[in-house]
């Protein structure tokens, strides 16, 4: 189901956190919404092959994500 999620939201995801810095590859986090879903989706640009890989794919948390789903809840 979220290959096919990602595939269908694909050209509209929103940029929740960029990390060009990332350990092995730049990443990005996005999320990705249909009518009554949203998941989160992080990429990793391999620049040298000329790809894009998909690092893992979740259903945001609301007690770790707010309202929004893009604004991370502070820790007590």
């Amino acid at each position: 189901m979220q290959r096919e999620f990602i595939l269908d939201t694909v050209d509209s995801c929103e940029i929740v956190e960029p990390d060009p810095g990332d350990k092995y590859l730049p990443s990005c986090l996005v999320l990705a919404r249909r009518p009554g879903e949203a998941i989160h989706v992080l990429f990793a640009a391999d620049l040298e092959a000329n790809n894009v890989r998909v690092v893992t794919a979740y259903r945001p948390s609301p007690d770790e994500w707010g309202d929004d789903l893009k604004t991370r809840r502070s820790r007590p």
